[in-house]
């Protein structure tokens, strides 16, 4: 495949320091056209920082970029897209209360006579949406989907704008299978259209499956680049994280003692949830399943007081509860970690000592004034516990790796000493040693008596690191299966059953 069609998209040894740091030494990223290049890497290996390079996000310190056999250096996104380069953020950045087609095309509304063209703009959207069959009215408000949706709608914009390379970050983090399956459906469709999609993701049974080539970065420099089938599972952990990780799944020696939490015929005001009941017992582990929209989330937003209660009971320690409010959940010991964490969990532009501590600031709190003493001492040994990788206590969260950051939020919620952990898809676009860490912690947790619901998209990790899996379809309990004897089909069937 010599001459000039051999890659569409050259990095050449890309290196890019900041203070203290040096985020890439040498990096080369070669991507052929037509292809599914993945690239991989533990969180703080550099991948962000490469593709923002792409993107003239951050200037070269050394190294050139050459697209279709033509050298660029983008002054920034705007400049990458006019040249067909696009990106799907793992963290959806969208505005919620406008209309999906004006999403897709915000900032380039077709016009007629002066105004907007809007029956333009929603031919121009059904007809990408058509194409790739995603099932979505252009014109209803983003808002009112839910993530997966969400998701497909940044790739028809990727493609809105006519892209040669499209760069797909964590796309399927907070997908179901059958979800999965459609975007590998789309993802085939534009690579036989002549579409190089380089396509970041931890998850090693996906990468396998639809990449073609797999580059692999540790501590900010390249470690290798190899076609899919020269690879394993094992040889791509081992090159990530530079050592032998025999267990994807640490083991726990806990024996649930008894019920702390029962739940009887919790059915939401909206037809969300219907009749759900279960217990939870001290010290477990207990996994939601199911579908996107079956009512996993809804579920822990019910416990949480997020979501209005409208029948049933919540019985914790033997007394009913109401869990009204976040608040109010709190104060009876429970805590929540949501999906979205660039949404609903961080303060971006604030510090870590501050993401910290905000969900327990009462407690440094004297006289109207703040014990910063206290707070120091007992954010660094939140630090060091959860093992975050931050320069210091005052970095932004928002420099944060993502695992980095959901690390911070779990502590957050740790300081305020919770009993009953409600985790809503907890190692969501994070690699797999800092899973491998979050579910260290989970089993630190559950060893000091804490009990702990984990909503997770990942079977594989539901049977990994839970005792019992509970299945939701369609707002219904569908059946609770003990995680050491269940089998996938058992799970995926009951997803199913009252859909």
């Amino acid at each position: 495949m010599d001459g000039v069609n051999k890659y569409i998209l050259e990095m050449k040894n890309i290196t890019k320091a900041f203070p203290g740091v040096k985020a890439l030494d040498d990096v080369t990223l070669k991507v052929r056209p037509g292809t599914v290049h993945s690239l991989m890497g533990e969180n703080g290996a550099g991948k962000s920082t490469l593709m923002k390079c792409l993107f003239g996000i951050y200037a070269l310190d050394q190294g050139e970029i050459i697209l279709d056999n033509e050298k660029v250096n983008f002054s920034g996104p705007a400049e990458a897209l006019r040249n067909h380069i696009s990106m799907v953020h793992q963290e959806l950045n969208q505005v919620l209360d406008r209309s999906v087609m004006e999403n897709v095309w915000l900032g380039r509304f077709p016009m007629k006579r002066g105004l907007v063209n809007h029956k333009k703009m929603y031919d121009d959207t059904k007809k990408i949406f058509d194409e790739f069959e995603i099932n979505v009215d252009p014109s209803v408000k983003t808002g009112k989907l839910q993530v997966a949706q969400r998701q497909m709608i940044e790739i028809a914009k990727a493609v809105s704008y006519d892209a040669k390379v499209i760069v797909m970050d964590e796309p399927t983090s907070s997908l179901t299978e059958n979800e999965v399956e459609h975007l590998f459906k789309i993802i085939n469709k534009l690579r036989s259209n002549g579409v190089s999609i380089i396509y970041i993701s931890h998850k090693m049974e996906e990468i396998l499956q639809i990449s073609d080539e797999v580059t692999v970065m540790r501590d900010g420099k390249w470690v290798a680049t190899e076609p899919k089938e020269e690879l394993s599972t094992d040889s791509l952990i081992r090159m990530m994280v530079g050592r032998e990780l025999k267990e994807r799944y640490p083991q726990r020696n806990v024996t649930p003692g008894e019920v702390v939490l029962k739940v009887e015929n919790l059915a939401t005001l909206t037809p969300a949830l219907k009749d759900v009941n279960f217990e939870l017992r001290k010290g477990e582990i207990l996994g939601i399943a199911g579908l996107v929209g079956a009512g996993r989330t809804e579920v822990l937003e019910t416990l949480f007081g997020i979501r209005e209660k409208g029948a049933g009971k919540i019985i914790y320690k033997g007394k009913e509860i109401q869990n009204r409010t976040p608040r109010e959940a709190m104060e009876h010991g429970f805590a929540m970690l949501t999906e979205e964490r660039r949404k609903d969990g961080i303060f971006q532009d604030l510090s870590v000592s501050f993401n910290t501590i905000i969900a327990n600031l009462d407690i440094y709190r004297k006289n109207g004034f703040l014990n910063n003493k206290k707070i120091k001492k007992n954010v660094d040994e939140m630090i060091q516990k959860i093992h975050v990788k931050t320069p210091s206590d005052s970095t932004k969260i928002g420099n944060l790796s993502g695992g980095n950051q959901q690390k911070v939020i779990l502590g957050r919620w740790l300081l305020t000493d919770p009993e009953i952990l409600l985790l809503d898809e907890p190692t969501r676009g994070i690699d797999v040693g800092a899973k491998y860490e979050i579910y260290q912690l989970m089993n630190q947790l559950v060893q000091e008596d804490k009990s702990i619901i984990v909503v997770s998209s990942e079977m594989p990790e539901l049977f990994g690191i839970c005792d019992r899996i509970m299945v939701m379809s369609n707002g219904t309990q569908a059946g609770t299966f003990n995680a050491k004897e269940a089998t996938q089909f058992e799970i995926m069937e009951a997803s199913a059953k009252y859909i």
